[in-house]
């Protein structure tokens, strides 16, 4: 990696290219109930100064507890800690603070079952049928249950796995998280919900426990907020090591916060009348609303930390936070371009935070590019288990790095969606849009993608496009349109 790809961010740019506004929101926070409907208010915050990522070296642990959160569309500077000017998130942030920032991660796709494939299987979402599906939005798909993912290997090698929250990796009867490795599952099977009602966007009502379905009208975040509680409550005092995908539809769409029933009515009784698209709220939400939701993700957050603590458990969990892909509509993108289902920056850099209290140092931030299929490698090693060699993995373990101190490899990330591509090799990013230009950025002095180098560097844009084409042509096709 280039020394210009690793130079620390200012005081100024702290957060990841935002305000100096942003080290502040990292102080000192109060503590939440486990069980209780929202998080205690943070004390007054105090200053905050990050420090580069160093590995500690020489330092003994047992496997740890592997907690992983997905948000649902949350944008890149959605959270304090990376920038954003209105949304306050303390509870994130104590994670930040507590851990390592990572301010160059990404999304293995650009929406949320590709990604969600590139995480549960190691792979590109290309090299699966399922994965195909840009997102999948009907029955003829799923993650096939024949093939090797996070929780099967995590489970053969002694982890009590469970999953909570949104799947979106197929329907019954054929895919399910208890047919692809979760020994537990409950949460919904689609790609959005509405929050109360729980229907579908066919008017399919989308809660389940297992494979039945589970009847309970409140609002959804509460829900899966409770069940993790609970989860990681049972699991205090086990041998087993464990992992928990927790995975929060907030702050996806219809745009419901907690104790918007009025609201939540109207769009049901749509959903209910067979009209499409409803659920899509085009014609609801705000900056105010999703501010509102944010937030209470946020809260959320907190009381599944705390239950940690007071259980016992926070020193030997790596607990893992980031969102699924960019963000839509109402997300604080700046200073990036492009949103969800766009392979501009801002529709796969995401905030990601990492700690785990016995290996890793607080406090500390990363500017390394990684990105999804890294995480499932590097998880597979922490936890002890074996990739299948009739499936390798396309990440790059990333536990050398952050434990040890290992220099990464040089290495290429590589993304593809129908009618756009994107490569990043060091500080370079190669992109084509769906107007099919090739561009090229160099991220570090550009991460707004408006200087196109092109033309400048023609031949670094033929090897890199060369090296995109080389992987393309081991992935599948896609379906006629």
């Amino acid at each position: 990696m280039s020394d210009t790809a690793r130079r620390p961010l200012s005081r100024r740019t702290f957060g990841g290219l935002a305000g100096a506004g942003a080290a502040a929101a990292l102080g000192g926070l109060g503590t939440v109930a486990a069980g209780t409907a929202a998080a205690a208010e943070p004390a007054a915050p105090a200053a905050y100064e990050e420090r580069p990522f160093r590995a500690a070296p020489g330092r003994s642990a047992r496997r740890p507890n592997i907690l992983f959160i997905l948000g649902d569309d949350l944008g890149w500077a959605d959270l304090s800690s990376y920038g954003s000017p209105d949304i306050r998130t303390p509870h994130l942030d104590r994670l930040a603070r507590q851990g390592v920032r990572f301010t160059q991660a990404y999304s293995g796709s650009a929406t949320c079952s590709p990604t969600r494939f590139s995480l549960y299987t190691g792979r590109y979402p290309g090299r699966t049928k399922g994965g195909l599906a840009e997102p999948i939005a009907d029955r003829s798909v799923g993650l096939d249950p024949h093939h090797p993912t996070l929780a099967s290997l995590l489970r053969d090698a002694g982890y009590a796995t469970a999953l909570i929250g949104k799947w979106h990796c197929g329907y019954l009867p054929d895919y399910s998280p208890t047919r692809s490795g979760w020994d537990t599952f409950f949460g919904n099977l689609g790609g959005a919900l509405e929050y109360y009602s729980k229907l579908g966007p066919a008017g399919e009502y989308d809660l389940y426990e297992g494979d039945a379905q589970y009847k309970d009208l409140r609002y959804y975040t509460r829900i899966l907020t409770e069940r993790a509680v609970d989860h990681v409550t049972a699991r205090a005092g086990e041998q087993a090591p464990w992992l928990l995908n927790l995975n929060f539809t907030t702050p996806h769409w219809p745009w419901i916060a907690d104790g918007d029933e009025a609201e939540s009515a109207k769009i049901t009784a749509r959903i209910r009348a067979g009209e499409k698209g409803a659920l899509n709220h085009r014609d609801g939400g705000s900056l105010a609303k999703y501010k509102e939701m944010v937030e209470d993700l946020d809260r959320s957050m907190g009381q599944v930390l705390d239950t940690l603590r007071r259980t016992g458990q926070e020193r030997d969990t790596l607990v893992f936070f980031a969102s699924d892909n960019g963000g839509e509509r109402w997300s604080h993108q700046w200073p990036l371009s492009g949103n969800k289902a766009s392979l501009q920056e801002g529709g796969i850099r995401v905030p990601t935070l990492v700690r785990w209290p016995a290996r890793l140092d607080a406090g500390q931030v990363s500017h390394e590019p990684v990105y999804t299929p890294d995480w499932t490698a590097t998880l597979l090693e922490i936890a002890g288990a074996r990739a299948d060699r009739r499936y390798p993995l396309d990440g790059t373990s990333l536990a050398g790095h952050l434990l040890r101190g290992e220099r990464l490899p040089e290495r290429d990330l590589f993304w593809r969606v129908r009618g756009e591509r994107a490569l990043r090799r060091g500080d370079w990013k190669y992109y084509r849009g769906k107007g099919g230009t090739d561009q090229l950025f160099d991220l570090t002095a550009d991460p707004r993608e408006q200087a196109d180098r092109a033309g400048a560097e023609q031949a670094l844009l033929r090897e890199l496009r060369t090296a995109w084409e080389r992987v393309d042509a081991t992935l599948l096709l896609y379906p006629a349109a």
